[in-house]
């Protein structure tokens, strides 16, 4: 006897559907998958076998042979166990089989029978939706991310016997969630810019990086602040849209980060690897291409603490997707695309001691250590920095004041109307701040008058700044124009944006 059923896999952040075939042959039990399973899906009989006796059916004995198709696209995972599961009883005339063809199926089964959540469940629907299908059948722990697909059925089991009686027409209503209500639930922080004593500057730089996108490297010794800054900035970020919203969810889909019976993310990623990180966790890949961390922070903040401690050939390789927006992992038999549209916040001591500008303190560091200390970073890698801002040690003056600081609510709402002109400014363009600029867009919307024309070549000439980084600066001063709600950009603009490119003056030197 021969049955067909339907669930779907994950190739980066998209799905592809695969047909579960299940043919009972013969006398002899045997059980056999093909398809490129991988060991998980191979495992699977262990786990059909017995949710399927735990759960009060008879596993056949014959043969039984699962066919996975495409039979050329290698299958990962544990989802394909309720698909599996469901053709042999179909296939065994245990149950009704003739609408299957109608809906995905997926979950990992325990061996009593019940079903597990499983990874990579938002573009599995979304999939799902697109070829046509009626529904889908999840495990209840996922179905808040499935019902988020408008248009689709979503049906939450908890064990293969509801799996069955679904078939068999004892069914429920679909499962429906408020996508409005759940969206609007908004990001809740518990940090705060108020909880920052003095550091001014500092505040003002990453309030511009925050209003056009742009990276920012910030340069201090020890204790001088630069992590708990760094930690503040998802909190002056514009609310994620509802797009947004749905690709970061994507991407912590695939990965298995998406917290438990969570819908949507509603907050912009925050993502803080340590400095020991590998290129391939950093970037993504590895042998079944995963997303790195760089992707894991779409649409949010990549933090990266303590700098030059992190392997140079990791760094490296964020060059091309800093610029780019994606990452193409390639492999002989696959080639994905992440998405990695992220605002890279570093932070960096001056010296090996941290102390080389401290006033407070002596370093103990010379001229070649320090040099040597600084050279960690390349200067493509710089080059890709916009803002590069120097983060004084606080003073006892400003640690003793009662008084809060500016609340992040008040920076937020300036870093949104900078936003929002920037959105009319690149209406019909695939261009969300100014940190995603290309050159003719630069040319369009960054021009200089003569004072501005005159500064920044005195600025080049002075400080040797590279093409790249004349791109960054006229990018920076737009942003500075507009939290100034400034149509031109004048050249007290200009002049902050240079400002800006500390290392370019050979700080350390």
């Amino acid at each position: 006897m021969l049955s067909q059923t339907y669930s779907a896999a994950t190739v980066g952040v998209d799905a592809y559907i695969v047909e579960v075939e299940c043919n009972l042959e013969g006398m002899l039990p045997h059980f056999v998958t093909v398809g490129l399973p991988d060991s998980a899906v191979k495992e699977s009989k262990e786990r059909v076998a017995g949710a399927i006796k735990n759960s009060g059916f008879t596993f056949p004995t014959k043969k039984v042979t699962i066919n996975l198709a495409p039979a050329d696209v290698r299958k990962e995972g544990s989802g394909f166990d309720l698909p599996i599961a469901m053709g042999i009883l179909a296939a065994s005339g245990q149950v009704e089989f003739h609408e299957m063809n109608k809906f995905l199926m997926l979950g990992e089964l325990s061996l009593e029978g019940k079903i597990r959540p499983v990874k990579g469940v938002l573009p599995i629907a979304v999939s799902a939706l697109k070829r046509g299908y009626q529904g889908v059948l999840v495990p209840e722990e996922n179905v808040n991310e499935a019902a988020v697909v408008a248009g689709l059925e979503v049906y939450p089991v908890a064990s293969l016997q509801e799996a069955v009686d679904f078939f068999n027409g004892k069914r429920k209503d679909p499962h429906q969630v408020d996508i409005g209500s759940l969206f609007q639930s908004g990001s809740v922080y518990h940090e705060d810019f108020a909880d920052v004593k003095g550091q001014e500057n500092v505040k003002r730089a990453i309030e511009v990086a925050a209003a056009g996108g742009h990276n920012i490297i910030m340069i201090g010794p020890p204790g001088s602040g630069k992590t708990m800054l760094a930690r503040r900035i998802p909190t002056i970020l514009p609310a994620l849209t509802l797009a947004e919203a749905l690709e970061c969810t994507k991407i912590h889909s695939v990965s298995g980060l998406l917290p438990e019976k969570a819908a949507l993310l509603s907050s912009r990623p925050f993502r803080s690897p340590h400095h020991t990180v590998s290129d391939v966790a950093l970037v993504g890949g590895g042998h079944h291409p995963r997303p790195g961390e760089i992707s894991l922070a779409h649409h949010g903040v990549l933090f990266l603490d303590e700098l030059p401690e992190f392997q140079r050939n990791a760094l490296e390789v964020m060059r091309q997707p800093m610029e780019d927006g994606r990452v193409c992992i390639s492999r002989a038999t696959v080639s994905v695309d992440y998405p990695a549209q992220f605002m890279l916040v570093a932070s960096m001591n001056p010296c090996p001691c941290g102390y080389y500008t401290d006033p407070n303190h002596e370093c103990s560091c010379n001229p070649n250590t320090i040099q040597r200390y600084v050279s960690k970073i390349s200067g493509p890698l710089l080059d890709r920095i916009d803002i590069h801002c120097e983060v004084p040690a606080v003073g006892y003056r400003e640690l003793s004041q009662k008084a809060p600081g500016e609340s992040s609510a008040s920076i937020r709402d300036r870093v949104v109307t900078a936003r929002n002109l920037q959105l009319q400014r690149f209406h019909g363009k695939a261009i969300y701040c100014n940190a995603q600029m290309k050159s003719k867009d630069i040319r369009n919307f960054c021009k200089l008058d003569e004072a501005g024309h005159q500064l920044l070549k005195i600025a080049m000439d002075r400080i040797g700044l590279s093409a790249r980084a004349y791109d960054r600066i006229l990018k920076v001063s737009r942003t500075i124009a507009d939290l100034a709600g400034s149509e031109h950009i004048r050249a007290e603009h200009l002049s902050e944006a240079i400002q800006y490119r500390s290392l370019d003056r050979n700080l350390f030197n």
